[in-house]
């Protein structure tokens, strides 16, 4: 149905682009006018004014042929978790994959790449479609930025499908975690170490004793809890004065998330105090959850689109966020479609042709069946 050739011509071009967060308009300068040269309008936002970013999201939009049908959009983000500077690129077997040096960045141009063959074949072939959008987002690896500040003016779409996770395609992701960090700043006491050890108040023992104490990992089948950054320290001879971490606590019940958050607090206020040393700690709300059902319309166009085609079917929880996190608080109803990226942020990432194509026949017969309910 898709032109396998053009689709992987398409993958081999856009992760031969480095693009980490907020460095993502080399890319878009590159699909902008294909998307364009298609024959769909193309507008940026100004997110990144507030992201910190060389680039806004992109916006395109195909009018549909067919009245009544639902508009929606499909999505993916330009960023990777990583640079990719000297990517090399390794065709084997029906899979690519770098050479283990960088990570791959199919994540999200194993998403990106089949939206735009999708919407190419729909076009090249005079598929009945109602309005279609693509919401192509930038800074997402790094908190869902473009997402979050997206100008939701430019959306008109009533429902949309984000190509962000992993196989087997065909599979919905239609329920994910409330994300908080917290920003924790301790404050010890500085002396020296080997004069008068006993007259400082050390802050890396503070945060050692407390990360020791607390409840993280996997904390239940909703909710983790994670210590990702520590600094502190300047010299060995010095008893360490400040220490600054950030951790993270998520899950898919805000009461448990809550819990959590407070526990965390507590933990690091009561070890401070038993050390007579001072904490700050800020939390910080990330992104909502969402909970989408079998019975919602977008996941039903999903699942029977997956089903027409003969893919594996399935609807699963995510332990991580993506875009739909916001555009589902936006109001407009959002699944996560699974694509074929595997072992994303490591440098064994890789992905399967047939992967890219099922994606993108997915992306087609999705529209098939939206188009459908203009019918109805």
């Amino acid at each position: 149905m898709v032109n396998k050739e053009r689709l992987v011509e398409l993958f081999l071009e856009m992760i031969s682009v480095n693009t980490p967060a907020k460095q993502e308009k080399v890319l878009v300068d590159i699909i902008q006018p294909k998307l364009e040269s298609m024959g769909l309008s193309c507008v940026r936002d100004v997110a990144h004014l507030v992201t910190g970013g060389d680039c806004g999201n992109l916006i395109a939009t195909l009018p549909g042929n067919v009245e009544g049908a639902p508009p929606i959009f499909f999505s993916s983000h330009f960023d990777t978790v990583e640079a990719t500077p000297d990517i090399k690129i390794i065709v084997e077997d029906g899979v690519i994959k770098s050479d283990g040096t960088t990570i791959l960045g199919a994540d999200d141009k194993g998403g990106m790449s089949p939206i735009i063959e999708g919407i190419h074949t729909i076009i090249e072939q005079n598929i009945p479609h109602g309005d279609i959008q693509l919401l192509l987002t930038v800074s997402e690896e790094i908190g869902l930025l473009g997402a979050r500040y997206i100008d939701q003016g430019l959306i008109r779409a009533r429902m949309g499908f984000v190509l962000d996770t992993g196989p087997p395609v065909g599979t919905i992701v239609v329920t994910a975690p409330t994300q908080e960090t917290l920003d924790v700043t301790i404050h010890g006491k500085p002396a020296h170490a080997g004069f008068e050890p006993e007259k400082g108040i050390s802050a890396i023992q503070v945060a050692a004793r407390a990360i020791n104490r607390m409840k993280l990992g996997r904390i239940d089948h909703e909710t983790t809890a994670n210590v990702g950054i520590i600094n502190g320290g300047k010299a060995t001879n010095i008893v360490c004065p400040e220490v600054k971490l950030r951790l993270e606590a998520r899950s898919r019940n805000v009461t448990k998330l809550a819990h959590q958050v407070t526990h965390m607090r507590d933990v690091f206020e009561d070890v401070a105090e038993e050390f007579g040393a001072r904490v700050d700690v800020r939390v910080n709300h990330m992104y909502d959850g969402y909970r989408l059902s079998s019975t919602d319309d977008v996941v039903k166009i999903a699942n029977k689109a997956a089903e027409n085609l003969g893919l594996p079917t399935g609807l699963r929880e995510a332990g991580g966020g993506s875009d739909a996190n916001y555009f589902n608080s936006f109001g407009i109803p959002t699944c996560v479609l699974a694509t074929g990226m595997k072992q994303i942020h490591t440098h064994e990432e890789h992905i399967a042709i047939d992967d890219l194509v099922r994606s993108a026949n997915w992306v087609v017969e999705i529209v098939k069946v939206a188009a459908c309910e203009a019918g109805k």
